[in-house]
């Protein structure tokens, strides 16, 4: 009977250091995910700077290819315009020169 007790003792110790090294496993394990989340976070936190100067710069060329388009657009618009007033020049000048002559050809 004694070897039995002695036996079951001896079995509850093991699983009492089992238990302890499962324990210690978790623990560690846990303090090791913890260290590594800080590490990943201190890293990107480091990079934020290197973000944000990549956003800049991606939206700093956008604003200047949207520059440039616009800068093309108003260019083109004013050709046409001083096409237009070119071309309706000599009409103008022609209704102005009737005015002037017979005040009274504009009441037609």
């Amino acid at each position: 009977m004694e070897e039995s007790l002695q036996r079951l003792l001896d079995a509850e110790t093991k699983a009492q250091q089992i238990h302890n090294k499962a324990e210690e496993m978790r623990e560690r394990m846990i303090q090791e995910a913890l260290q590594e989340a800080k590490t990943k976070e201190e890293h990107f936190e480091a990079r934020i700077p290197e973000l944000h100067h990549s956003f800049m710069e991606k939206a700093e060329s956008r604003a200047e290819q949207t520059i440039a388009e616009l800068k093309k657009r108003f260019n083109e618009r004013h050709a046409q315009l001083r096409e237009y007033a070119e071309a309706r020049e000599d009409d103008a000048l022609e209704a102005a020169f009737t005015v002037l002559i017979d005040p009274t050809a504009d009441e037609d």
